[in-house]
């Protein structure tokens, strides 16, 4: 939600004015009007950006389906055959349409009528990209190649980047950072505000009010839209915050000191311990800025000389219960094949072996199962942001969502332009909230509400520096406004002298 909620409307919709004793107790009639402050000038201010992330993530919403269609001849076979050929042939089919490249893994086709995929890596691509080439598994004929960044082709992959930083790199990512960070501030809000008007029917907390007109109307859609959304918006600010530059790493660091990290099969052949994966699949961005690996692969210098070969560490990684949605790493100096499954949807398959080339022994598996529980919060928040935990649902609620915040932004601008004091000037706007909100809290609510404010701002940094500018520039009109006012009753107070 965003934007002023400040009603000079009839008394049936307006909130009675509270009584001076009220206000001293402190409580809602006291918190309000600091509410409705924040939540003008957070809406006013960052409504441009959460109308662009919306309208960029609506674009990555429909990206997933876009790609089916667009690469459809990459993603597909003409005709699905009687059995797939091995996987040992399909790579090296892959290997004479790229002969430069290097095969760093294997992505079996995940169902009837796909194709496989070959990850390459290939002189010249930047980094965190691949050369994929996809394999009809029937015939062994290279249906195209794409470079990829993880899982995404090409659309998919440059619509990412677009959310997430407008294709500006570090500068754009500040961008949706800022946006993450008080989607949930604007949204809580709102819902706080909305939920404490008075009202003459139940039926209206949820329901537009058909009956109203003007600017009662549009508060009645911008708030029972606000209501429905407002869970939807809090968790995409909660896992878009995951993927961010400053507020991500306290996040992260966070979850590592909770025991939470999420786990990784260990590959090294004298057992030593794995890192963590703990992004895997969005294309998310490093701390300096970078695009790490999404795949869970590695660059790897010469294999082992010993190999099973692809064909026996796959059916060895099935035995071992590892069977949904396959993303093979090959073997890597010192290390064994990793099989992985991907399958995201509810249940996922998120199992994992590492395998001895040698002989295909298991040296290692991770059962999702074994997830720490913030490690599984992590991984299902970032799927349902990414719209894959429900698949074309959940795509189609995201879309929903983005579609209801451009509505929102539109709809408080609105309720500004309409509340304007004069409106015979075409340039005058709606006014906030009176200054001095704050002084009608009890010391009880005010310093506890400080310090949390502090805490948040800190541990979210682009919160909490927008909020010390929007101070400021308060306070600096503020000042202004009190020095206009003083000199405009200077000549009156001569005159009475």
């Amino acid at each position: 939600m965003s934007l002023d909620e400040i009603q000079d409307v009839p008394a049936r919709d307006a909130e009675a004015p509270p009584k001076p004793a009220a206000r001293a107790a402190g409580g809602w009639a006291a918190l309000r009007p600091l509410l409705l402050r924040m939540h003008f000038y957070a809406g006013l201010l960052i409504a441009p950006v959460l109308f662009l992330a919306a309208t960029t993530g609506l674009l990555y919403a429909g990206s997933w389906q876009a790609e089916r269609i667009l690469y459809s001849d990459q993603l597909t076979v003409p005709r699905v055959g009687e059995a797939a050929v091995p996987l040992s042939t399909q790579v090296k089919a892959a290997q004479q349409a790229a002969p430069e490249g290097k095969v760093l893994g294997v992505w079996p086709a995940p169902e009837d009528g796909a194709t496989t995929r070959v990850i390459m890596e290939n002189p010249g691509l930047a980094e965190g990209e691949t050369l994929t080439v996809f394999v009809d598994p029937y015939t062994a004929d290279v249906r195209g190649q794409l470079t990829t960044a993880g899982d995404a082709l090409p659309l998919r992959a440059w619509l990412s980047e677009f959310h997430s930083s407008l294709q500006l790199g570090d500068l754009g990512r500040n961008y949706s950072e800022l946006a993450a960070s008080w989607l949930w501030v604007v949204a809580l809000g709102g819902l706080a505000l909305w939920i404490g008007r008075r009202r003459a029917r139940k039926a209206d907390l949820v329901l537009p009010d058909r009956k109203a007109t003007g600017r009662r109307k549009t508060l009645s859609w911008h708030g029972t839209v606000g209501l429905w959304a407002v869970a939807g918006l809090v968790v995409l600010s909660a896992t878009g915050l995951t993927w961010s530059k400053y507020a991500g790493e306290n996040i992260g660091q966070l979850q590592d000191s909770l025991g939470g990290a999420t786990p990784s099969v260990s590959a090294k052949l004298n057992g030593a311990a794995g890192g963590s994966d703990e992004h895997a699949g969005h294309i998310p961005q490093t701390p300096s800025g970078g695009t790490p690996r999404t795949d869970g692969m590695e660059m790897p210098p010469p294999a082992p000389t010993a190999d099973i070969g692809i064909d026996r560490a796959v059916a060895a990684a099935r035995a071992a219960g590892v069977t949904e949605s396959l993303r093979v790493t090959l073997p890597a100096k010192g290390k064994g094949y990793v099989v992985k499954e991907v399958d995201k949807q509810v249940p996922v398959h998120l199992d994992s072996v590492a395998l001895d080339p040698a002989d295909g022994r298991v040296m290692d598996e991770l059962r999702f199962a074994d997830y720490p529980l913030l490690a599984k919060m992590t991984r299902f928040g970032i799927d349902l942001h990414m719209g894959l935990t429900f698949g074309i649902v959940n795509q189609l609620a995201l879309a929903a969502l983005a579609v209801a915040v451009m509505f929102l932004v539109v709809w408080g601008y609105r309720m500004w332009w309409l509340r304007r004091p004069t409106k015979e000037r075409t340039l005058s706007v709606g006014r906030a909230q009176p200054r001095g909100a704050w002084r009608k809290l009890p010391v009880t609510v005010l310093l506890p509400l400080a310090a949390v404010t502090a805490l948040v701002g800190w541990f979210v940094p682009m919160l909490g520096i927008s909020l010390l500018v929007f101070l400021a520039a308060d306070v600096a009109l503020g000042f202004a406004a009190g020095r206009r006012a003083a000199k405009a009753e200077a000549p009156a107070q001569a005159q009475a002298q």
